[in-house]
């Protein structure tokens, strides 16, 4: 099996992974309404801990690229939609490098979903007035402190993944030329995402020092919150 086939079959995995939970969390109103309060108070969060790299010329559209595209409270469904109906066109289309760090944002994104359906039946009406207090006593209810650590494991994957991508020679070019491919295969989303991703990565000229901060805190706030300390959340 070739290394395409191999990232293709990750990607079938984890859309049809993520596709069922959130299909269970979009059920009904008010569990859309759970999941959507979680994620913008997450999001939130994020931007409080991140703060200074949001702000940072040199950083700040790559943090921004995280917030918004991989780990806030944009929902990412339209993109994986799309790949999940158009997936074997989606595999001829982008290079190796821009399969890769699909896959990744995939899989953060499947077990982001898992960990927020488990936060959301930990907080039951709580989520309605979310505070850190309530978000930490959930959080440590909900427990998976070894999913937890892959989550944070995955968004340093991925940061990786973007990191090579930008670092391609020609690879500018190439997403150039799939813009009206993929428009015409429907994966204009997808190609959006990438080429966000691609640009926030290069201008950054690399992305050690970035994930450092980024994965540090993270890692942090994950000690903190399982010693039962909520103060790292900013509320």
């Amino acid at each position: 099996m070739s290394e395409t086939q191999e990232i293709a079959g990750r990607i079938a995995a984890q859309l049809d992974r993520v596709g069922g939970i959130r299909l269970s969390a979009l059920s009904n109103p008010k569990a859309a309404a759970a999941r959507q309060r979680l994620r913008a108070w997450q999001s939130a969060r994020l931007a409080r801990t991140h703060a200074g790299l949001l702000g940072d010329p040199r950083f700040g559209e790559a943090a921004s690229f995280f917030l918004t595209d991989i780990y806030g409270a944009n929902d990412p469904g339209l993109r994986d939609d799309q790949i999940r109906r158009v997936l074997p066109t989606a595999v001829k289309l982008l290079p190796a490098g821009g399969l890769d760090t699909i896959a990744d944002a995939i899989e953060l994104d499947a077990l982001s979903e898992d960990l927020d359906a488990a936060m959301i039946a930990a907080l039951g009406t709580q989520v309605s007035s979310l505070d850190g207090a309530a978000y930490g006593a959930a959080y440590r209810k909900v427990g998976r402190r070894k999913d937890r650590e892959h989550q944070i494991e995955l968004i340093e994957s991925l940061g990786q993944s973007l990191d090579r991508l930008a670092r391609q020679p020609l690879i500018s070019t190439t997403l150039a030329l799939m813009r009206k491919p993929a428009r015409l295969a429907g994966l204009s989303e997808l190609q959006n995402f990438l080429e966000r991703g691609y640009s926030a990565f290069k201008k950054m000229g690399g992305a050690d020092e970035f994930l450092k901060k980024v994965i540090t805190r993270e890692r942090k706030l994950l000690i903190a919150l399982f010693e039962g300390d909520d103060r790292l959340l900013g509320e």
